[in-house]
């Protein structure tokens, strides 16, 4: 199973979110939006049009089955609202270009893999490692947590985990906690010194 990490870095966030704006609206918003509402990659690509004009998104999660309400994040709504100005209530947000050869349909959500490739195209760009479907939410999560790690219970109900504990290794914390303190430790007096 392969390892998804959180974008620890804001500045790498926006320059993504700038990056994305210029190639793509599209993959701009849905990048924007995942990493402002957490919401898993599966919910956001079921999200339509008619969800995403107030203020707040309820939407039932496709995984567990539970109502979820989430705040549209005033950094994203002027652009947000630009993006679906002209499109039908009906519409998926994040619809494809494609016509779907299996079935012939139209106006379908782009698929999971399409947003894997897309996440893992930008990540080569800005040399991001271990980048997938969970990045986004996770990234949410993390800045959650680095804004005020009171915001652990929260996160915990948000992301419907057992224990802190769980939230704290799916947010990467544990390794960087990890990796800080193998750092820290030295077998020299040189290295000592240095890392205190």
């Amino acid at each position: 199973m392969n390892v998804v990490q959180p974008i620890r870095d804001p500045e790498v966030v926006e320059a993504i979110q700038d990056h994305l704006r210029i190639t793509s609206e599209r993959d701009y918003i849905f990048f924007s939006l995942g990493v402002f509402s957490g919401l898993r990659v599966s919910d956001l690509l079921d999200l339509q049009v008619w969800e995403v004009r107030g203020t707040h998104v309820h939407i039932t999660e496709g995984k567990t089955g539970k109502q979820k309400k989430f705040i549209i994040h005033t950094d994203i709504r002027d652009d947000l609202d630009a993006f679906i100005s002209g499109k039908k209530d009906d519409d998926y947000l994040f619809s494809s270009r494609q016509k779907k050869t299996s079935t012939g349909l139209k106006k379908r959500p782009i698929d999971r893999s399409q947003a894997y490739k897309m996440l893992n195209k930008v990540a080569r760009k800005f040399n991001l490692k271990e980048i997938g479907c969970h990045t986004m939410r996770k990234t949410w999560g993390y800045r959650l947590w680095m804004d005020d790690e009171r915001n652990l219970t929260l996160l915990m109900e948000m992301f419907n985990h057992d224990s802190e504990r769980v939230t704290l290794r799916y947010l990467g914390v544990t390794q960087d906690a990890m990796d800080k303190a193998i750092l820290r430790m030295s077998y020299t007096k040189k290295g000592k010194s240095r890392t205190r």
